[in-house]
């Protein structure tokens, strides 16, 4: 049996005992903030110790730069050493988008991953004002100042817009999968529709590379990295509050990223349970 260890990440770096390890970075949850993970693997890259990285995704996505930054983060690995990524219950839109950087994609067969596509969502809450008797009232320098504004309708001219900042982030989007899985982005943005995949689906449309689990994935990085026997892996782990909560905080304290924005999210169930 593989021998699996706990490293933490400290502020002097990572200290792993032993040598020629497979680490574990996870993702899970909202992505809302790159820091950690960049951090984690920027260091990773350099370790010496570590000869491949596997990047563990349990994601619906999030936001739009913090995925991209990890995706770039995950190239930078790519360069030194192999980085296999392997897919959770849910690995879908920015949670894919960051896998596809890696040299391979393990996937389970009921993973839920693709739902390539943008999203940005907003309310309009006019005629809850209207009941309230109230009435929102703007001031602003800039005609396009308040579009996405929940104190009235969008105009056609403003969703046009919209539209069009999406259509180019989506393209962003289907060029980095294209570039990461070595696909004609043709290819690609014929499986963008925003749809989910089953990590089975996903293997036959070359979204995902093998079927297996966290297991079979570090077993893929140690073989990719000439080590040979069972490998030693350690997770790489940071504490911290589930994503929930940092939401529903962030919202009571009215900071932005808790309201919505241009994301890499699929809205949608958190993956097939049973039982």
């Amino acid at each position: 049996m593989a021998l699996a260890a706990w490293a933490y990440l400290t502020s002097e770096g990572i200290g792993i005992l032993g040598k020629d390890a497979v680490a574990v970075v996870s993702v899970e949850g909202v992505i809302e903030d790159s820091r950690d993970t960049v951090r984690s693997l920027d260091r990773l890259a350099d370790t010496q110790g570590v000869r491949a990285v596997v990047l563990r995704v349990d994601s619906p996505g999030g936001g739009v730069a913090p995925s991209q930054e990890i995706y770039d983060a995950v190239l930078r690995v790519h360069e030194k050493k192999p980085i296999i990524a392997s897919l959770g219950n849910l690995a879908a839109s920015g949670g894919y988008y960051i896998a596809s950087g890696c040299d391979s994609i393990v996937a389970n067969p009921g993973t839920l991953t693709g739902s390539i596509g943008v999203v940005m969502q907003m309310a309009n809450v006019t005629e809850l004002l209207k009941k309230l008797g109230l009435q929102g009232v703007i001031v602003k320098a800039g005609k396009f100042k308040d579009i996405g504004s929940p104190l009235r309708d969008m105009t056609d001219e403003e969703r046009r817009l919209l539209e069009g900042l999406l259509e180019n982030v989506h393209t962003q989007f289907i060029s980095a999968v294209a570039k990461g899985r070595k696909l004609a982005p043709e290819q690609v943005r014929a499986l963008a529709d925003g749809r989910v995949y089953s990590g089975e689906q996903a293997r036959d449309l070359k979204l995902v590379d093998r079927l297996g689990g966290l297991r079979d994935a570090v077993q893929l990085a140690a073989e990719r990295a000439g080590i040979s026997g069972e490998p030693h892996w350690i997770e790489i782990q940071r504490r911290q509050s589930p994503w929930w909560w940092r939401r529903l905080t962030e919202f009571m304290e009215g900071r932005p990223e808790s309201l919505g924005g241009l994301q890499f999210l699929y809205p949608g169930a958190w993956g097939p349970a049973s039982g």
